[in-house]
């Protein structure tokens, strides 16, 4: 019952769009797929459900290809970004269109749409056009009109990408519970935000660059990055990556004071390295520490992100509440060095803190 991603390769304009890409995506789960802008998440939703060709590989379902099986045919259901409704239709009219066009008996039809709607909470507005819906209602329109479907694979390409801040906090957790009953579907879901990827899914894809960088658990993906760039894209703020030198019982890191090598750096050679710091490792006040140049201030909820020049390496700082600190101030920094991550030089993992602890 599962969809295989095999090899998939796409270059468009001597870009690769997909390089590579190999994945087995269970149903019953849902698989998130995490990535920057460009990282080749939306190009594998348009290969899953047949909207783009590859240049090389497959995808298979149940053992059997899907490659010459055309979009309409493949039981596939697709949530984009935008909020696509027709404007004339209400919104049980909405979720009912594919149904019709399927030919589901009208009766059957509107019995799944209204099931549907019941699931994201929409019973008590199905009668009222997109027009008359907030941003968050017409993406549960969207998001019924795919369920009511049925589909063998659900794809959803950052559907709340769009909404505002709050509500994609509330959507989040409404989705968590929404897909854990989703039974023998597949579930994939793209997304830029680190959180998203984290709470909503099952199994975490990190994309980079076209490639799969890394597949695991949500703790797995988090507590021990496969690489820099893993490490950067699934941390918000990106995690802090600096050159750096195991030298005895001490950690140098550019910027900063030599520092207590940690236990769970034990055992490693001597030698340069890369070395990880997380945002929320790293404080800043008036106390002891190395002075540091505030170039950037950034308040996100209850968070403040702190940049800072430190002796010429830029650091960023997540802090607990919000600081009143501004550009050009001067502050010292410290930082925790049981939470350093170690990476060779090209960009491997090499050592991660205890679990809990990064």
């Amino acid at each position: 019952m599962s969809v295989v991603a095999q090899s998939l390769t796409s270059w468009v304009d001597g870009e690769a769009h997909l390089d590579d890409v190999t994945l087995t995506l269970e149903p019953g789960r849902i698989h998130t797929v995490l990535g920057r802008t460009g990282a080749g998440k939306t190009s594998l939703l348009r290969v899953l459900a047949g909207l783009s060709d590859v240049d090389s590989g497959d995808v298979l379902l149940d053992g059997r290809s899907l490659r010459e099986v055309p979009p309409w045919r493949r039981e596939t259901a697709m949530v984009y970004q935008q909020f696509i409704n027709y404007p004339h239709l209400t919104a049980l009219e909405n979720v009912m269109f594919p149904l019709r066009r399927a030919k589901v008996p009208a009766a059957e039809a509107q019995r799944r749409a209204k099931e549907a709607l019941e699931q994201v909470g929409l019973t008590h507005l199905s009668d009222r056009r997109p027009g008359a819906l907030s941003g968050g209602q017409q993406q549960r329109v969207a998001i019924a009109r795919a369920l009511a479907r049925r589909a063998r694979i659900l794809l959803l390409d950052e559907p709340l990408v769009n909404l505002d801040f709050k509500l994609r906090e509330q959507l989040r957790e409404e989705l968590r519970g929404l897909f854990s009953g989703v039974g023998e579907t597949v579930v994939v879901y793209t997304t830029t935000e680190p959180a998203e990827a984290l709470m909503l899914g099952d199994e975490v894809i990190v994309m980079h660059e076209g490639r799969v960088a890394q597949v695991g658990s949500p703790a797995v993906i988090f507590e021990t990055p496969a690489t820099t760039a893993v490490a950067r894209v699934v941390n918000d703020p990106p995690m802090n990556v600096i050159p750096g030198t195991l030298q005895g019982e001490h950690v140098a890191v550019r910027g900063l004071d030599l520092l207590p090598r940690a236990s769970h750096l034990a055992g490693f050679a001597d030698g340069p390295y890369l070395v990880g710091i997380p945002a929320p490792s790293l404080t800043f006040g008036t106390g002891p520490g190395v002075l540091a140049t505030i170039t950037f201030v950034e308040i996100s909820g209850s968070e403040t992100f702190v940049h800072v020049d430190l002796q010429g390496t830029e650091l960023v700082v997540r802090a607990e509440g919000i600081h009143d600190v501004s550009t050009g101030d001067r502050v010292s920094m410290t930082v925790d060095p049981s939470r350093l991550f170690l990476f060779t030089e090209d960009g491997t993992l090499a050592a991660a803190p205890p679990h809990g602890r990064s």
